[in-house]
């Protein structure tokens, strides 16, 4: 189960909060975490850190938004997405190989607990749900299974 939350904008205290409390960053799974946190959070990045962010998207620049998936502590993974409108979306992943009730209830207190940590407008939750790259795709909803909370028109 997949669960996100919804920042208006891409914020350094955010992001810093977020991989601080969330992600492993002794063993991450991707080493281009560091890149990320020196792109969005120290303001330090180079053209290869630049370039290295650019091959996680759809397209060939940043503007073109990307997902970053990596280890948790206490999750299944951590997700941190740039989307193409210059939001953010923060998702954590919670193992649910049998499809559980309970998993689904975790997740709605999951949202409610990261919306208050960040501040967040709306979050979603779905199985092998993939994070929006753009308030459309937020909007849209696909797979969604929960949705909480109302983002602004637009963004």
């Amino acid at each position: 189960m997949d669960v996100y939350v919804w920042l208006p904008r891409c914020d350094a205290g955010a992001f810093r909060h977020f991989v601080e409390r969330y992600v492993d960053r002794r063993n991450p799974g991707d080493d281009r975490l560091e890149a990320f946190i020196r792109a969005y959070i120290d303001g330090t990045a180079s053209d290869d850190d630049r370039a290295a962010l650019a091959d996680l998207g759809r397209g060939d620049s940043l503007g073109d938004g990307f997902s970053l998936y990596v280890k948790a502590r206490a999750y299944y993974g951590a997700i941190i997405t740039v989307t193409r409108d210059g939001s953010a979306v923060l998702g954590l992943s919670i193992d649910d190989p049998d499809g559980s009730a309970a998993v689904l209830a975790q997740a709605r207190a999951l949202i409610d607990q990261l919306r208050g940590e960040f501040d967040s407008p709306a979050g979603c939750a779905g199985e092998e749900l993939p994070p929006a790259q753009s308030w459309e795709e937020w909007s849209d909803g696909g797979p969604v299974q929960l949705r909480v909370g109302h983002l602004p028109r637009g963004r």
